[in-house]
């Protein structure tokens, strides 16, 4: 089986715990970047690619600990040169979640690997 584009969307784990966000919140927060980096990138190539087969898109969901580590994969993603979206809610200016453009797992080398699958 061929590899398959993926959005990897990076949600802050802290919305839920320590600052206590509702759950409905924090998804939206994931589904506000998601729709963001494919309207922003929507003339990139993998995004035509993802975007031609609405009915077989891949999507996998992490988590990262707090505002930094949410930054600090940002940075990462920055530096491999993979496309993304850094949502920050407004109007209280707080950076939440980032989504990727789709991409080949392969394509993100360590730029999330301290992430984990958000539960």
């Amino acid at each position: 089986m061929a590899e398959a584009r993926t959005m990897f969307v990076v949600i802050r784990k802290d919305l839920l715990k320590a600052l206590s966000w509702p759950l409905g919140s924090v998804v939206t927060q994931g589904c506000h970047a998601a729709t963001a980096v494919i309207w922003k990138y929507r003339d990139d190539d993998r995004v035509k690619e993802y975007t031609a087969s609405i009915d077989s898109m891949h999507k996998v969901t992490l988590e990262t600990k707090n505002e930094s580590s949410l930054l600090k994969m940002a940075d990462n993603l920055k530096q491999q040169g993979i496309p993304y979206y850094l949502w920050t809610e407004q109007p209280e200016n707080i950076p939440t979640c980032l989504a990727t453009v789709p991409v080949m797992r392969s394509e993100l080398g360590d730029a999330l690997k301290k992430c984990s699958l958000m539960r």
